[in-house]
């Protein structure tokens, strides 16, 4: 099933797509649905418990207030930083109710709902404390929210297009992009321009490589402490003054490169940390991964491509959408569900077969950097410490952003011909996923988060 780039790549403030962006659209929905019932004026409090890992790691997460942002009607895409919570909040914009997060959110930390680990149940009560309505929604990575009911419901195509290129696995993308004389990027291409037209594609592709763009230059000067128990200091100001520094003493390193990866990555994912505005690429927690992958391109590789910067971005965006998502529909990219294998490996394998597309690869190149990728991420736990986006996250979106960068030269230097397939790397990521203990699943209750206590 295609996953379009409008979903793939959603654009909101940290630090976590399915700890922050999910809970507030799932809040956004709730206040819809008592306007549609004609309730939203005879609504007197309301009351949001939470379950699994958003309940033991929500509130390093943001959790709490993105779901205070929903109920208040505030939209993610165009917020540009976290404001205060009132008290009253004004629900929907409109209806004033008396709100305290400590009193009003409740994290049932010893449950979680059988549908999925990151469950959120609101109720609306009016002034007798009797229910109005009540409604069970699921935060199921990259922003994506889906409700108790929909959750029941067998998978259907999010769009309807006679004219669209469906494909279910790597394979029959491959099939297609043989049969028709394209190339992914392509592809991906004309599946969108028959749900927009191509000038609202091209304004988005432009506003997200922008918004990635931004993430890395804010991140590079922007200095202080990161929220939370951790006290941790942006490092990326630090790693770009000493870039600087060596660039002006004209000092040579053959792993130079590296750092300014290492940069870019640090800076978006600090951004993110610090609920700073962001792309889920495909998730925040792995937010800089892609943007770091992207700067390279355009500083470094387009100089060897048969491809314009622009047209380079473009092509790189729109392969990671494509490849992206095979994993929504065949796997999942929810730490909460899978691990961080399902965030920072999916980035790693996103940005990779961009990268490759964008330096003039074969199809079959690009599917081979997306597995080589994603391949040597398989296993990776999901155990943020004191439950923030912050370690081991950050370092990890810039061991991403290297990885992605290897792999897709690893691929570049053969034919395309592979032994694993991207598919079969698919499957045995969401196995292995399914098979970490709970401990190691955005829970914060094993691994880093226990053996490096710090909080």
């Amino acid at each position: 099933m295609y996953t379009s780039f409008f979903d793939v790549f959603s654009i909101g403030i940290g630090p976590s797509s399915s700890h922050t962006m999910g809970p507030m659209r799932a809040a956004a929905r709730f206040v819809q649905l008592l306007r549609d019932r004609g309730l939203l004026f005879r609504v007197a409090r309301v009351r949001v418990h939470l379950y699994g890992s958003l309940a033991l790691t929500g509130e390093g997460h943001g959790t709490p207030s993105a779901i205070a942002y929903g109920l208040m009607g505030l939209d993610a895409e165009s917020m540009e930083g976290p404001p205060p919570v009132p008290d009253p909040l004004l629900l929907g914009g409109e209806r004033p109710v008396p709100f305290r997060i400590a009193d009003h959110i409740i994290a049932e930390r010893e449950q979680s709902l059988p549908e999925h680990p990151n469950g959120l149940h609101f109720r609306a009560l009016d002034a007798d404390e009797t229910s109005l309505c009540e409604q069970v929604y699921f935060s199921i990575g990259g922003g994506a929210v889906k409700s108790r009911e929909e959750m029941q419901l067998p998978e259907a195509p999010k769009m309807v297009s006679a004219d669209l290129w469906e494909f279910h696995s790597c394979r029959e993308l491959m099939e297609i992009c043989m049969r028709e004389g394209v190339s992914i990027a392509r592809l991906a291409r004309h599946n969108e321009t028959r749900l927009r037209s191509a000038p609202e594609l091209d304004a988005r592709i432009r506003q997200v490589a922008k918004v990635m763009n931004s993430a890395i230059d804010r991140g590079t000067t922007s200095t202080g402490i990161l929220p939370g128990a951790l006290r941790m200091p942006r490092r990326a100001p630090q790693i770009y003054a000493r870039l600087e520094d060596r660039f002006r003493r004209n000092e040579t390193d053959a792993l130079t490169i590296i750092d300014w990866i290492n940069l870019w990555a640090f800076a978006v994912a600090e951004e993110n940390a610090a609920g700073g505005r962001v792309v889920t690429a495909p998730t925040m927690g792995s937010a800089g991964v892609l943007p770091a992958v992207l700067r390279y391109y355009e500083r470094y590789g387009c100089k060897d491509s048969p491809f314009s910067a622009e047209t380079g971005t473009d092509i790189l965006l729109l392969t990671a959408s494509a490849i992206c998502s095979l994993y929504r529909a065949n796997a999942s990219i929810s730490g909460a569900e899978v691990g961080c294998q399902g965030e920072v490996g999916v980035a790693c394998s996103m940005a990779a077969a961009g990268l490759a597309a964008a330096m003039g690869g074969s199809n079959q190149q690009v599917e081979n950097a997306a597995e080589i990728a994603m391949e040597h991420n398989l296993g990776l736990t999901c155990d943020p410490v004191c439950g923030l986006v912050q370690v081991p996250c950050i370092e990890r979106n810039a061991i991403g952003a290297v990885k992605a960068v290897n792999a897709a030269r690893l691929a570049m230097r053969g034919d395309g011909s592979h032994f694993v397939s991207l598919d079969s790397v698919i499957a045995t990521m969401y196995e292995t996923g399914r098979h970490l203990h709970r401990n190691y699943r955005e829970t914060s209750l094993a691994g880093l988060a226990k053996n490096a206590p710090a909080c």
